[in-house]
């Protein structure tokens, strides 16, 4: 399962041509994602919703916080984001359960820190 979050995070912090290639290599087609502030479906939905991320924290990038929980097809994790190298000014954990093929079918996503 860690390979799922590298991929995974590695989807958040990429952009263009990379992005679209892991979104397609490792999310499925009709794939869900909710937290607090989006709920989108699909890789054209996800895709806009990362830029949005970018955009309103440039050059921030997202790391894990800590090890991975699984069972079954899902996991929780964890991660932070902020500027490389520093403190995460935001926090959160994600849930993400996977098709059977092992792609990002669903993803839960939780706030714990927020910036003011």
């Amino acid at each position: 399962m860690d390979h799922i979050v590298e991929k995974y995070l590695a989807t958040w912090n990429a952009t263009g041509d990379e992005r679209t290639k892991l979104i397609t290599e490792h999310w499925a087609d009709d794939a869900t994602y909710t937290d607090p502030l989006a709920e989108v479906a699909g890789h054209s939905e996800i895709d806009a919703l990362i830029d949005g991320v970018h955009a309103r924290f440039p050059g921030f990038v997202f790391t894990r916080v800590g090890e991975a929980d699984a069972h079954h097809r899902q996991l929780r994790f964890s991660w932070g984001l902020g500027p490389e190298g520093a403190e995460p000014l935001v926090i959160g954990f994600d849930v993400l359960v996977t098709d059977e093929s092992g792609r990002i079918a669903d993803v839960r996503g939780f706030l714990d820190q927020v910036p003011a």
